[in-house]
């Protein structure tokens, strides 16, 4: 593994050939979720059944969550702030009304990447681009307004946001391999805001495989599978 800063950002490179990130193979490109260290999706990399040649790249969001929380968060690292009050149980069936808030960051947080992705000399076609969470937000959120559709899409434990903006988006994403994943137990996303991103990216023609699970807001092991597949098949030799 290699780390590195690009266009401002730390990123973590890994796999390929030479088992670091360098080289001009394919691209796997995953993004941590609100909280989560930026290393935290590296382990992946090693857990995924792909071809050799495949390299991943693991950027890390720009918010220091100790720096405006304490302590108490070392480590932990944020794409955009969020309204904790969301999370509270009286607001989970409100997916809908908060499918529609476009996150204050959420643009900056889309510059870095789509930055990062630049840096990295990211060809489209040769690049699946994904997260976790929060990073799942954002990935969709890239992959709707880029100009060139992605080799893949991986959306684990996502939902929607800016929904105004997307829906008339979607359109570029037919054709577009999507591997989404969530639990039907998630107490933080609802399974069902899922169920609706999957619809909208369907209708659209997205090629989308939706793996769900009895768990609640992480990532599942049918959903590694999953993912697997979706690169061996974007990435075939």
């Amino acid at each position: 593994m290699k780390d590195v800063v690009i266009a401002g950002s730390r990123v973590r490179l890994a796999g390929g050939e030479s088992r670091d990130g360098s080289g001009d193979g394919p691209l796997v490109v995953l993004l941590h979720g609100f909280g989560a260290p930026g290393d935290d999706l590296v382990p992946l990399f090693r857990q995924l059944d792909v071809p050799r040649h495949v390299r991943f790249a693991f950027p890390e969001a720009l918010i220091d969550l100790a720096e405006l929380a304490g302590p108490g968060y070392a480590g932990a690292r944020a794409w955009w702030m969020i309204d904790p009050s969301w999370f509270l149980p009286e607001n989970q069936g409100k997916h809908a009304e908060r499918a529609k808030l476009v996150p204050e960051g959420l643009a900056e947080a889309r510059a870095r990447v789509v930055a990062v992705l630049e840096g990295l000399r990211a060809k489209p076609e040769t690049t699946i681009l994904g997260g976790f969470s929060q990073g799942a937000m954002l990935s969709t959120d890239i992959a709707l307004r880029a100009e060139k559709p992605f080799a893949g899409l991986t959306l684990m434990s996502g939902s929607i946001v800016a929904l105004d903006e997307w829906q008339p988006l979607f359109a570029r994403l037919k054709g577009v391999r999507v591997m989404q994943s969530h639990g039907r137990g998630d107490p933080i996303l609802p399974f069902a805001a899922a169920e609706r991103l999957r619809d909208f990216m369907k209708s659209a023609g997205a090629d989308v495989r939706f793996v769900e699970f009895a768990g609640g807001h992480t990532i599942s092991n049918g959903a590694l599978d999953a993912l697997a597949k979706l690169v061996r098949d974007a990435f075939a030799e």
